[in-house]
């Protein structure tokens, strides 16, 4: 199935992601044993990261992706100061968490979502659950970290209860720096996540079928695990 879920609100210079469609793709989300929250990366579109649906081949889950306001989430690195990336990074952030609630609405526990990102949209998703750490299905991150200058000092409160993390990356990335994937995963952790890190070493800037693999194994999980709120 594909379609569109219209988002309420206009668009508006200090919130530029407000409005912006979601396309839904698989089971309807009314009827699924589970959701993921897919989110592409900077010039690429919903469609685009949806593309890995068919490639997991699970048909128990639905799946949500938002669209970007002129395809990119925010505008600079995500290694430059946070404040340089407002109000597109707060935009963004409301979004993925409009779409969140919408799967909740559909009667979805939080444990039974899980968002998964490429590139800049791993670094949303990476952001927005260590700004609301919570029992999620999971965080699959495909070349992505959290956000914030070199030598930032992570700060976040709460507990992510175990929830299944993989982030991995290639070690000759060049958008992504190594350092800020480890430095992700140690936040993560120390947040209650349950995280796995996977260094490819000369991997560019890319998605690599043993992470395809890995996150398969996580989001297949979320169908046979009961469901808690």
């Amino acid at each position: 199935m594909n379609g569109s879920l219209p988002l309420t609100g206009l668009r508006r210079d200090d919130d530029p992601h407000a409005g912006q469609r979601v396309l839904e793709h698989g089971c309807p989300l009314g009827a699924a044993a589970a959701a993921a929250i897919l989110v592409h990366g900077r010039g690429a579109s919903a469609e685009d990261i949806l593309a890995l649906a068919d490639e997991w081949e699970l048909p128990e889950l639905a799946y949500l992706a938002p669209q970007a306001a002129r395809h990119t989430w925010y505008p600079y690195s995500f290694l430059a100061p946070i404040e340089q990336n407002q109000p597109w990074l707060n935009s963004a952030l409301n979004l993925v968490q409009t779409v969140l609630q919408r799967a909740l609405a559909a009667g979805l526990p939080r444990d039974k979502i899980a968002f998964v990102g490429f590139s800049q949209g791993a670094c949303l998703a990476t952001e927005y659950i260590a700004r609301n750490p919570a029992r999620y299905g999971g965080l699959i991150a495909f070349t992505g970290g959290l956000m914030g200058p070199p030598g930032t000092r992570f700060s976040y409160s709460g507990n992510l209860s175990g929830t299944e993390c993989f982030l991995g990356a290639g070690d000759a990335d060049p958008h992504v720096p190594w350092l800020r994937i480890e430095e992700s995963a140690s936040v993560l952790s120390a947040l209650g996540g349950a995280v796995t890190l996977r260094r490819y070493p000369g991997l560019l800037h890319t998605i690599n079928q043993d992470e395809l693999l890995r996150a398969k194994r996580l989001l297949s999980s979320l169908t046979a695990r009961k469901g808690a709120t």
